[in-house]
């Protein structure tokens, strides 16, 4: 009797720790990539190569699937269903695709004519349909050239005819285009642009304060130079901060300028550091509290600010004469230099700058201003909806880089800054030319710059 009750014992035990592991791998194979779900993702396509298909999400995330001669075409809409989970850091996605197919876009959503993918709760959605619709009286030309943001030339009739050619998103001004010239000579020369000009343009400026001061340098224009951060903070905090970036605000918009390429917003407290001079040069907690300090302030007037250099530029070499690769862990990133753009975004930020630095634990492989993982790092953790920009890609960290222009597009950016915007425009052609870009992908971002445009309140000026 006791011999058989054993037996059955054994029997029933090896019955529950059959169905008990079989749970358990069960169980791990569900939490892991999500291999028991089925999942879909609507997306446009970026780029499509013999072993790789790159699509962009409704949250503008950037994604690469292993799928070799895919039948998509760049611009298409696409849904593809697969089994796992996506991550935004990776190279290529480690999913299980089971299909994907083409599908029609969307149109009149809620009546407005706006594709459905192109709909977010972004910080300048209440202008979309005022964008779309102007969008759409555009020529493919006109939409390319909404993606520069250009050196000024060395004349103002070059400048002028250039933007008549190119339809500009608007120009970038150096110390040496206010060099000498009194108020009305700036605001004339901005204002025959802004006259000329068939889309009203962005007119940038670095007025940073301290050793990078594009206006005030010129004793015609502001009694001093405007200080750096980090004296301002040392002469009276956040108060002087404050108010400092509401006369820097007046001035430049007095002038006719309408976007301030500042605040410096990485965290720096070594003097051995290319970027020090240039920063708060205190730590975390208190970069970040002057990020959401001049944004708010510059809340109270015309110029929207941008922070640079995301995602941070730490330690780092300086990115005009040559290659820099940040070494630090993504850890250290993200607890040290992270913050201060997300205080800024928190506060209303309409850009972000992105920086050339190479970072070896986001992507080895390219460029922060090319990297799509930068970008999906900005847009999905940070939440970022407004516009993205590169450092100039005429500098030596990026000038060599074969096909910049299209990398920078597809890596995620709105605006692109150059020095040599011919040739950069002259790509971009070529590029929607061999299907390496698609018209979609140009209208998507056109319609982002436009819809900022309109925020500002220069679309709605020019109309009147």
């Amino acid at each position: 009797m006791s011999v058989n009750m054993n037996k059955n014992s054994y029997l029933y035990l090896s019955i529950f720790l059959v169905v008990l592991l079989s749970g358990i791998f069960l169980m791990k194979n569900i939490g892991k990539e999500g291999t028991s779900n089925t999942n879909q993702m609507e997306a446009m396509v970026l780029s499509v190569s013999n072993t790789e298909l790159t699509v962009q999400d409704q949250n503008h995330i950037i994604y690469t699937f292993a799928i070799p001669n895919s039948d998509v075409e760049v611009g298409e809409r696409i849904v593809i269903e697969y089994t796992g989970l996506l991550d935004k850091d990776a190279k290529i996605q480690d999913v299980s695709i089971i299909h994907y197919e083409t599908t029609e876009v969307a149109q009149d959503v809620e009546d407005n004519n706006i594709p459905d993918n192109w709909m977010d709760d972004g910080i300048f959605k209440n202008y979309y349909t005022l964008a779309r619709n102007k969008l759409q009286s555009l020529s493919l030309d006109e939409k390319i050239g909404q993606l520069f943001l250009v050196r000024y030339p060395d004349t103002n009739t070059k400048a002028i005819n250039d933007l008549q050619k190119y339809h500009l998103a608007g120009y970038v001004f150096y110390e040496k285009d206010f060099k000498d010239k009194n108020k009305d000579q700036v605001v004339n020369m901005i204002s025959d642009l802004q006259d000329i000009a068939k889309i009203p343009i962005l007119t940038a400026v670095d007025e940073e304060g301290g050793s990078v001061v594009r206006v005030s340098s010129n004793p015609n224009l502001a009694k001093s130079k405007f200080l750096s951060p980090s004296q301002l903070y040392k002469d009276g905090g956040f108060d002087l901060i404050r108010q400092d970036t509401l006369e820097k605000s007046s001035l430049l918009a007095s002038l006719g300028l309408n976007v301030n390429l500042a605040p410096v917003v990485d965290v720096s407290t070594s003097e051995d550091d290319y970027m020090y001079n240039r920063a708060l040069q205190e730590n975390t907690e208190l970069t970040s509290k002057y990020s959401e300090t001049v944004i708010k302030a510059s809340k109270e007037n015309t110029v929207s600010y941008t922070l640079k250099h995301f995602p941070g530029y730490g330690n780092n070499a300086d990115t005009h004469t040559g290659t820099s690769v940040d070494s630090r862990s993504y850890d250290d990133i993200r607890k040290n230099d992270l913050p201060p753009f997300q205080a800024g975004i928190d506060a209303g930020a309409e850009a972000v700058l992105v920086s050339h630095n190479i970072v070896n634990e986001i992507d080895p492989d390219n460029p922060a201003s090319l990297s799509s993982n930068v970008h999906n790092l900005l847009r999905n953790d940070l939440g970022f909806t407004g516009i993205i920009m590169t450092d100039d890609l005429d500098m030596g960290a990026t000038s060599k880089i074969e096909n910049k222009i299209t990398k920078a597009i597809l890596a995620g950016n709105d605006l692109l800054m150059v020095t040599n915007y011919e040739a950069g425009i002259q790509e971009v052609k070529d590029a929607i030319e061999d299907g390496t870009l698609s018209e979609n992908t140009i209208d998507r971002i056109a319609f982002r710059i436009l819809a900022w445009k309109y925020s500002k309140g220069l679309m709605i000026e020019k109309q009147k």
